[in-house]
């Protein structure tokens, strides 16, 4: 990250989305404003457990980090905020409690999509795209952007989520693949079983430990295992029902900083609609997502090296946490099937 690239030159402060697949769809906007705007300088503010997603970006001048826990933590971040005195500050959450501590940091100018009572109370921005009297499902990557429009900013083509790995970094991770005895020549198709939104949108256990004998049938290759600290009774209980070799990473509480140069070796990547899924499209490594209860709409953008699986049931997408029924959208889906949309998905990019 560049340091004091426009020190004293106008600030412009981002409230980054609070999940890590939204951080990362929301990475073009970031992209939009620096070439926009490279005189000035770009701060974003992100959740402290966030904040290794954006690290190393070439983007920012300086990341502030958010605890937002407590009134203490939060004053913090407004301290830090409203020392880089922002000019006008860019609201990508929709929430009010983001919109008070942007408001906190006293910037002229507050961009940001006018809905519900927060309609009356940002500087400016647009309405979210109505079709029939009903907000568009929008991918978040051009929901993120409709701001920037809204701003007359131009737009590039090729602005895609993109992610940011330092040389060491690098290095660090594949020390830590090299440490579990992942080679540095091994063809890596890493998984990521879990989900922290909730229960509904994990694929079963059982599936993702047939799917692990399933690839090492079929190819040559390592099965590496992501899960977040939270996580390790349920990458254990995978590798416990499987019989194929399995590297399980979830032990070495690896963050989502460290987790970048892990996926950024992988293969493939076959992973739940959470947020190591985007980290696949920021790297370009061809990933298979297993979606239930989300509508595939809000993340259909930049899908030329993504298979979407996708049982169409009655009941989704119905955006609950923990299934109510029989987790039919899920359990529907085979490892059998997983397995051919994979070959497929990488035949279709040789």
């Amino acid at each position: 990250m560049p340091q004091d690239r426009h020190q004293h030159s106008e600030t412009i402060l981002v409230r980054c989305p609070n999940w890590t697949g939204d951080i990362v769809m929301a990475t073009p906007v970031l992209q939009c404003l620096y070439d926009n705007f490279p005189e000035r300088r770009i701060v974003a503010s992100v959740r402290r457990y966030a904040r290794g997603i954006l690290q190393d970006c070439e983007w920012l001048d300086r990341i502030i980090p958010i605890e937002d826990k407590s009134f203490a933590g939060m004053m913090r971040a407004v301290a830090n905020m409203r020392e880089e005195a922002p000019e006008t500050a860019i609201l990508l959450p929709n929430s009010f409690r983001a919109w008070f501590q942007v408001r906190l940091s006293n910037p002229h100018t507050i961009y940001g999509y006018r809905r519900g009572l927060r309609k009356y109370l940002m500087t400016e921005g647009p309405l979210p795209r109505r079709r029939n009297g009903e907000i568009v499902r929008l991918p978040m990557t051009e929901y993120y952007l409709d701001i920037c429009r809204y701003m007359g900013l131009e737009i590039k083509e090729h602005y895609k989520p993109t992610l940011s790995v330092s040389d060491q970094l690098q290095a660090e991770g594949d020390a830590i693949l090299e440490n579990t005895g992942v080679s540095p020549d091994s063809t890596i198709i890493g998984i990521n079983p879990g989900a922290s939104f909730g229960s509904s949108k994990c694929w079963p256990v059982e599936h993702f430990a047939r799917l692990a004998e399933q690839i090492e049938q079929q190819w040559n290759s390592t099965v590496v295992l992501f899960g977040s600290p939270g996580e390790k009774e349920l990458t254990r209980t995978i590798t416990e029902q499987s019989e194929a070799s399995i590297v399980d990473t979830a032990p070495l509480n690896i963050d989502l900083e460290y987790l970048k140069p892990l996926i950024r070796r992988c293969n493939l990547l076959i992973t739940n609609d959470t947020g190591p899924r985007h980290y696949g499209t920021a790297f370009d490594v061809p990933t298979v997502v297993l979606m239930g209860p989300t509508d595939p709409a809000h993340t259909a953008s930049h899908l030329d090296r993504t298979a979407i699986v996708w049982e169409n049931v009655d009941c989704a997408p119905c955006y609950k946490k923990i299934c109510p029924r029989d987790h039919r959208c899920m359990k529907r889906i085979t490892p059998e099937r997983v397995l051919e949309e994979a070959q497929n998905l990488l035949e279709s990019l040789n």
